[in-house]
């Protein structure tokens, strides 16, 4: 297996404008992720107050490199001032020694029918 790097980026996140931070994620963060070398993936998670992004990396340079990126820091700054994050807020760099995922396309569409009486 190639090298592989998991970098998990938590914070925490004002509950009533929790539809800004999905939109802000889809619009700004995941094109910004793109346009990085070495960017293999993403995973935007979360519950109640809380929101993980789990990105997925060439390697760890790769991982690194964001936080140097103009790129990156202007993003930071931009999601900052939308005054939606809350603390606190931590970032892991983990390796990557086993993986398997079906192949994806997560689009919850529509919520279930209820069953008719």
């Amino acid at each position: 297996m190639r090298p592989l790097v998991a970098r998990i980026w938590r914070t925490g996140l004002d509950e009533s404008r929790a539809t800004e931070y999905e939109d802000f994620a889809l619009r700004i963060s995941l094109p910004m992720f793109r346009r990085h070398a070495g960017f293999l993936g993403v995973l935007f998670a979360g519950a109640a107050a809380e929101r993980t992004v789990i990105t997925l990396w060439s390697d760890k340079g790769a991982a690194m490199a964001l936080d140097a990126s103009a790129d990156y820091r202007a993003t930071v700054r931009a999601i900052e001032a939308t005054g939606f994050l809350r603390p606190p807020q931590r970032v892991e760099l983990l390796p990557v020694h086993n993986s398997w995922i079906e192949p994806l396309s997560h689009d919850p569409g529509p919520p279930p029918r209820s069953p008719r009486p």
